[in-house]
């Protein structure tokens, strides 16, 4: 015997068996890039510094450490550098970059954020990583400053010597 839901007014939602209210379905919003949550992070070395990069869509803002880029730096090479990975990428307005950096100098800094922006690009989307591959960019430069020696001025430079 199967039991056919009621229609009677007087019933209570629990005896009938079909829902009341139509359950609505989540919009989807596809992007271009591949995101598991708001950002997608990329971390970034040189020599002494240390870039923690998130990238989201967005408009094209570039924000390091809560300032814009042209502010924080000054030198036009470095605020070329950092850019490098939107160019080559051609995603530069439709990015919003994140960067908190830390240590070292301002041209290891910015060879540290070009890292780190490289690596959350190629993470968002996997399409961009031989252009960004192709141009060196996901490369860890490794070079780092040569440690002092003890009876020396410097790492290999040696005090004068005195024959007399």
């Amino acid at each position: 015997m199967s039991e056919e839901p009621t229609t009677d007014p007087a019933a209570t939602p629990a005896e009938t068996a079909e829902p009341t209210t139509p359950v609505a379905e989540p919009e989807v919003v596809e992007t271009k890039l591949n995101m598991s949550g708001p950002y997608v992070w990329g971390t970034g070395r040189r020599k002494a510094s240390v870039a923690r990069v998130r990238i989201r869509p967005g408009e094209g803002a570039f924000l390091i450490n809560k300032r814009k880029v042209d502010d924080y730096f000054k030198i036009d090479k470095d605020r070329q550098a950092v850019r490098t990975p939107l160019e080559v990428t051609e995603t530069g307005k439709s990015i919003d970059v994140f960067v908190n950096v830390g240590g070292g100098g301002i041209s290891g800094q910015a060879g540290a954020v070009v890292l780190g922006l490289a690596r959350a690009l190629a993470k968002a989307h996997s399409d961009y990583e031989p252009k960004l591959r192709e141009h060196n960019l996901l490369t860890r430069d490794p070079r780092k400053v040569e440690r002092k020696k003890y009876g020396q001025r410097g790492a290999r430079r040696r005090f004068q010597f005195s024959k007399r």
